[in-house]
């Protein structure tokens, strides 16, 4: 006799009548009752979050929605301009360009500081805990992440708004507060000063909620997707990605010859 098949999940399934959804019928108990912030936390931690750790997660996704034009967006709109039946080639473009410098520094951020509170034991004292782990940083020739800004050189105005926002929800835990550490003692290691930028106190805030870290991306990735999105919609209505090439083409400079 051939073995049944078997592929559990908790997320949904469907049937000719309904659509269940994490225990919940869709059409009836989730369809203009629950915020997608709500459902995309639920999907991913298993459980429905508190009105503070609602208020704290979208405040990240705003956070991380759009930063201008971005390698990320100039990606999705270049792309849309090669190829305006992709829609979907267009968002995959600027979501692909989510890594080490843009983004992908909310996970890296975010696993840091796990690491960093791990490697700590039992030591408590986050200015203690934070000078050991950039000197570490320093003497590795690697940098920690969250620390420093392209466009933002004297202060990231996301970092203390969401700071402050976790601690009126109760939600400042050990993630923020090591990150906030790091931005007290960096300069007496590195030997200059640097902004806490958006992406890492994102990275901070989502630890805090307890979320896993290897998935911080994918947060970052879900709240840029609308702000290209956006940028896509603004394609169509005032393109310039025809100029931006032409700006590249025309600059081109050929050096031929090995290099």
């Amino acid at each position: 006799m051939a073995e049944e098949l078997s592929f559990p999940t908790r997320i949904g399934t469907s049937t000719p009548t309904s659509i269940s959804l994490l225990g919940q019928d869709l059409a009836a108990d989730l369809m203009g009752k629950v915020g997608f912030g709500e459902l995309a936390y639920w999907l991913v931690a298993g459980r429905r979050p508190t009105a503070g750790e609602l208020r704290v997660f979208e405040a990240v996704l705003v956070a991380l929605a759009d930063h201008g034009f971005t390698p990320t967006a100039i990606a999705a709109r270049l792309t849309y301009l090669s190829a305006p039946e992709s829609l979907q080639g267009a968002l995959a473009a600027g979501l692909l360009g989510g890594g080490s410098r843009f983004l992908g520094v909310t996970e890296d951020t975010g696993r840091f500081l796990a690491e960093t509170l791990v490697e700590a034991g039992t030591e408590r004292d986050y200015d203690v805990i934070a000078r050991d782990a950039v000197r570490r940083a320093k003497e590795k020739r690697t940098f920690v992440p969250g620390l420093g800004h392209p466009v933002h050189k004297q202060a990231d105005p996301r970092t203390a708004v969401l700071i402050s926002i976790a601690e009126a929800e109760g939600l400042k835990g050990p993630h923020l507060r090591l990150f906030e550490a790091i931005g007290r003692v960096h300069p007496e290691v590195l030997g200059r000063t640097l902004p806490l930028n958006g992406a890492g106190v994102c990275g901070a805030a989502l630890a805090d909620l307890g979320l896993p870290t290897d998935l911080l991306r994918g947060f970052a990735l879900l709240a840029r997707a609308a702000g290209l999105l956006g940028h896509l919609a603004e394609e169509r209505r005032r393109p310039i990605g025809m100029e931006i090439y032409r700006a590249v083409d025309r600059n081109a400079v050929y050096e031929p010859g090995e290099d």
